[in-house]
């Protein structure tokens, strides 16, 4: 198995306020701009934005493969994920970025086994791990049974 990979995005402004970014071998396009508190266009993703969706969908896919190493299940999964930006000497970084994943378990006695494994998940995903900003988890499990009682 390779231990170096390479992964390769291009992106173009198309006009004054917006562009388009392309994945290598991916067939769809992603029209951005800068977020409209900087003088982007509204309604576009942003350069803030498809970073905190790459923590995001690293997140969950990270969990799924650490949850079925395990051998663990979970009935379903929503995260948010939410950044914070400040002004610091240099300029502007993302500072803090708070993930509050809500699992839903099939039973009581998964809860903490369940924790665990967000836990691991938050630790182990490669963007996450990639990023200086604070990462922080706030994780919510529901109980199947419960939930439909």
């Amino acid at each position: 198995m390779p231990t170096t990979y390479s992964y390769r995005t291009t992106a173009h402004w198309t006009t004054h306020k917006r562009g388009i970014v392309e994945g290598e071998g991916i067939p769809r396009t992603i029209n951005f701009a800068a977020p409209p508190e900087f003088g982007g266009e509204p309604g576009l993703w942003t350069p803030e934005h498809l970073l905190l969706a790459a923590v995001s969908t690293c997140y969950v896919a990270t969990l799924r493969a650490v949850a079925e190493a395990s051998k663990a299940e979970f009935h379903s999964l929503e995260l948010t994920v939410e950044g914070t930006i400040e002004k610091q000497e240099g300029g502007f970084r993302f500072t803090r970025v708070l993930l509050r994943p809500v699992v839903t378990i099939e039973k009581e006695d998964e809860r903490e086994r369940m924790g665990r494994l967000l836990e691991k998940a938050e630790r182990v995903c490669l963007v996450s791990r990639s990023l200086s900003a604070t990462m922080l988890l706030e994780p919510k499990i529901l109980v199947q049974e419960q939930v439909h009682a």
